[in-house]
């Protein structure tokens, strides 16, 4: 979550080849090389008889004797390039608060989008402040979670489609001054709204080793916080029927079947708030190639802070979908669609996410966990239900609540109260999840509680300044479990802070507040800091950064860090991961254009030698 959102919301991827086979002449004269003799009346290029009957032709049978040539020697082949490696082998670089974005020797970095450039056909940002209307077709701000999707008839290494999320605006290019919901106009609340949302780019790599974006595609598209949307599911009918915007989309995911779910990370409208409050909070599906249903809020998956989706499948196309809900404090959900997915048909699976099973998790002491159902009667999930509400900030407890579950819709909908009451573990913000590709691992990024007072075994600090990471595995590495074994990962922090709790466990560099996480298709593990901009944090930590960490000597190895005032947030990438897509989020110095306003950027990373990303 962006510290502008924070503010903000506070009011309110075969052939074959048969050359050379066991038919052919080379390998019937390479049987027997001293027969020199071939069928009477035979011609070469025509046909020749099987080895058996060869061997049945004398060469002094008073016919002519054919001569046969020697034969053509066999290339000699190309040997196999050998095995790409994967192993992490970059140099770390240092912490430094430099106003640019630093990568290891051998990697280049590259702008690929900012704030304010074109993704539909119109005029960029050029210094001046938009029109509504102008900035809709533009990149919008605060660019956070993305993901890369395959083109059809396309070579994905060198060319697909970006899914961006724009989380909230880069306002020093939409207008003068600051926004006031409260007082701001409807033209002031239309260009507000352009800058949310998502982008749809599609992009290529130049014969000069270059990525851009293809202007003009058809492909290229914006939804922005003025856009028509429509709701599915469960609680569908207690949305509008056409939903103004959507908003403050943080992180993001995917689905098995190649749609993008974008995540918003409010449970209202706070830049237009005279919108309904229940059509806000929701995971939405959209398709980057506009083939299936139109942008959909799926209300079977919960309403609340959204951060990110991520999932894990089996061999029986049966899929889970993981979520954290990222407030002071919320709880980790997974969503279980009611039955598989299929792989030959996209259009079977439009309505997938809008049937199925909601649950919260619950850590126990003893490192064991298990999944609690989210279904209107289970778990307390009743009229006049008592939600012990926020227990984790203040070690006087708080009154409890009555909330009234007399329906699913109302489970849903009130998402939150719902996880508490049915005794889900309230944890420190938790924000990104990844899942490892062979489903041995979960792990969620906590990043940081500065506030919590009451103390439990998988939020063990008070005063949590500086996040950890917790890793649990789903019994028997199934998605459709309703059980886990879970444990720490790592404790953010310095060895060199002063105060005992905030040292942390991290070996190798440290940080704060890890955010953004993903596990790569190789299996390794990429942090993104979303740490306090204050001087007395960067003096410690740098600039946010992005490390590489190692999931068994949990050791630490910083990839890359950002300009000033920035969060690292967002990672995708092509199939051979040698392109690194990362978003740059609210810088504030001199950066992406010197010279020019800071605006929130996508950039690209690659190797100088072409080889994979971090090897």
């Amino acid at each position: 979550m962006s510290h502008l959102t924070d503010e903000a919301r506070a009011p309110y991827r075969r052939a074959t080849d048969d050359l050379n086979g066991p038919n052919s002449l080379e390998a019937l004269v390479g049987e027997n090389p001293s027969r020199r003799s071939i069928l009477r009346n035979g011609l070469f290029g025509l046909s020749v008889l099987p080895a058996a009957a060869l061997a049945a032709c004398s060469d002094d049978d008073g016919g002519p004797v054919v001569t046969v040539p020697p034969p053509t020697p066999t290339p000699t082949p190309t040997p196999t390039p050998p095995p790409v490696s994967y192993a992490i082998a970059f140099t770390p670089v240092a912490a430094n608060q430099a106003d640019r974005v630093t990568v290891p020797e051998g990697y280049t970095v590259d702008v690929l989008l900012k704030a304010g450039d074109s993704i539909e056909s119109g005029t960029p940002w050029s210094g001046s402040f938009p029109t509504a209307d102008q900035a809709e077709k533009w990149a919008g701000g605060n660019h956070d979670g993305m993901e890369y999707f395959p083109l059809p008839n396309t070579d994905p290494n060198v060319g697909g489609l970006l899914a961006i999320n724009f989380e909230y605006p880069d306002f020093n290019i939409l207008m003068n001054g600051s926004y006031n919901a409260a007082t701001a106009t409807a033209e002031q609340k239309a260009l507000a709204l352009s800058a949310v949302g998502i982008g749809v780019v599609e992009v290529a790599k130049g014969s000069d080793g270059k990525w851009a974006v293809k202007a003009g595609s058809s492909y290229n598209k914006r939804y922005t916080g003025n856009s028509s949307y429509r709701a599915g599911g469960p609680a569908a009918g207690l949305l509008s029927g056409s939903i103004k915007g959507m908003l403050n989309n943080c992180a993001s995911g995917r689905t098995p079947w190649n749609t993008y779910l974008t995540c918003e990370e409010t449970t209202d409208n706070y830049l237009d708030p005279t919108q309904p409050e229940q059509n806000y909070g929701w995971v939405v599906e959209i398709d980057p190639l506009r083939e299936l249903a139109p942008p959909t809020k799926r209300t079977a998956m919960g309403r609340f802070s959204h951060e990110n989706v991520a999932y894990m499948a089996n061999s029986d196309r049966r899929v889970a979908f993981y979520m954290g809900d990222d407030s002071t404090p919320g709880c980790i959900y997974k969503f279980v669609p009611d039955r598989a997915f299929s792989t030959s048909n996209r259009a079977a699976n439009t309505d997938l996410l809008d049937y199925g099973t909601l649950y919260v998790a619950r850590f126990n002491a003893d490192g064991t966990g298990e999944w609690r159902a989210l279904v209107v009667g289970q778990n307390g999930l009743t009229a006049g239900a008592q939600d012990p509400g926020n227990v984790s900030q203040s070690t006087t407890p708080p009154a409890p609540t009555t909330v009234n579950f007399n329906n699913q819709a109302d489970v849903l909908i009130n998402c939150q109260s719902a996880a508490r009451v049915a005794g889900g573990t309230v944890m420190d913000r938790p924000e990104w999840l990844t899942v490892a590709p062979d489903n041995s691992a979960v792990y969620c990024t906590l990043t940081n509680n500065s506030r919590r007072q009451v103390t439990d075994p998988a939020n063990p600090r008070k005063t949590n300044l500086h996040g950890h990471i917790v890793k649990f595995v789903e019994d028997g590495n199934s998605p459709l479990a309703t059980k886990f074994k879970w444990d720490i990962f790592l404790l953010g922090g310095s060895p060199t802070l002063a105060e005992e709790h905030l040292k942390g466990d991290i070996k190798g560099d440290p940080f704060s507040s890890p955010d953004g996480l993903r596990i790569d298709p190789q299996g390794r593990l990429w942090v993104q800091t979303d740490a306090s901009t204050s001087s007395s944090t960067t003096s410690v930590f740098g600039n946010n950064s992005m490390y590489y960490v190692d999931q068994v000597t949990k050791e630490s190895k910083r990839f890359l860090v950002g300009p000033v005032g920035c969060e690292i947030t967002g990672l995708a990438y092509t199939q051979d991961l040698k392109t690194f897509f990362i978003n740059i989020q609210h810088p504030t110095g001199d950066w992406p254009v010197a010279g020019q306003k800071p605006r929130s950027s996508t950039i690209v990373v690659s190797r100088t030698d072409g080889k994979p990303v971090g090897a």
